[in-house]
């Protein structure tokens, strides 16, 4: 577990605290409140606060004066309602804040999300941990040879074992050249008292990407899904999937109907164009459609039948 004994107590210590409140509170997100979930070697994600729940958007959508008294039944199928016609307002009544601790290279992709308020750890004010990600040799991937930003075969043997080799060594090396510029030890004070070492915001230029970093990053429910449809996704790139993937855990203890309906309409869906739609119609009607008839695109014809579980 990447926790120093002082963070797990400094956890444990915030979980034994309670407090009286009049708000609504998820029991499933109560029980994951501040644990730390590990993702990759030394990363993790922890849900420091929320608000509202599956009743707050039901509220929100109805505009009433309380949690209501109607059947939990009606609430579901309203959450589903909304859900199914792309309604987005309700959602962001509810807010979750996360702190995550994830590698350089992912928090630049992550943070292309600009719908979340962010607040990073700061390597000009502090001195980043001697943390680097290294992939499991499982995630040793060629360049995919029809996706340019995807992965291809697993690498084997002695090339597999050169590239590890090669990420542990240079982020090794330029992790000691940073702290040799900074000449600080963990006080603060001169390792050498006879230079002045550089500063912390040039130092830091010297860091691999897979260096760990760490934000808390705060957002609406709406644009929590937004970001797990595209995240949590089977095509997205592995070292941010599983955190999306521990989110989504989280989203399912926090608001289960509204997670339900965001499996079903939104993961567990596709959208059609009205070409491909006009495709589907004239298949059911029981004529032999083939792509040079169909004012398809080769690629939109393929992601049709794909869809569909037909042979392009």
């Amino acid at each position: 577990m990447p926790l120093t004994d002082a963070q797990a107590q400094e956890i444990e210590a915030a979980r034994a605290a309670e407090g009286r409140t009049r708000r609504p509170v998820s029991p499933g997100l109560e029980a994951l409140l501040y644990q730390a979930i590990p993702i990759l070697d030394h990363g993790f994600i922890r849900v420091i606060d929320y608000m509202g729940d599956d009743a707050a958007v039901v509220q929100a959508a109805r505009v009433s004066y309380g949690r209501g008294t109607r059947a939990v039944t009606e609430d579901r199928g309203l959450i589903r309602y909304l859900m199914r016609h792309w309604h987005s307002t309700p959602f962001e009544m509810c807010e979750i804040k996360y702190h995550v601790k994830l590698p350089i290279f992912v928090a630049r992709q992550w943070i292309r999300h600009r719908t979340a308020n962010v607040n990073e750890y700061s390597a000009r004010y502090s001195i980043l941990d001697r943390e680097f990600y290294i992939p499991d040799p499982a995630q040793l991937a060629a360049q995919s040879s029809s996706n340019r930003q995807g992965r291809g075969e697993v690498l084997q043997g002695e090339e597999a074992a050169r590239v590890l080799d090669l990420l542990r060594q240079d982020a090794t090396q330029t992790y000691d050249h940073y702290a040799w510029m900074l000449n600080e030890d963990e006080a603060g004070d001169p390792v050498d008292p006879g230079r002045d070492g550089l500063a912390r915001e040039l130092a830091r230029m010297n860091l691999t990407l897979n260096t760990y970093t760490q934000w808390y990053w705060k957002t609406d429910l709406h644009n929590l899904f937004h970001f797990l449809r595209l995240r949590a996704d089977a095509h997205a790139q592995y070292e941010i999937r599983v955190y999306a993937e521990a989110m989504l855990r989280t989203a399912e203890a926090w608001v289960p109907a509204c997670t339900e309906a965001f499996r079903d309409y939104r993961m567990g869906a596709v959208t059609l164009s009205s070409g491909m739609l006009d495709i589907v119609r004239r298949m059911l009607a029981g004529e032999a459609v083939q792509q040079a008839g169909s004012g398809l695109s080769k690629r939109e014809w393929r992601e049709l039948m794909e869809t569909l579980g037909r042979e392009a």
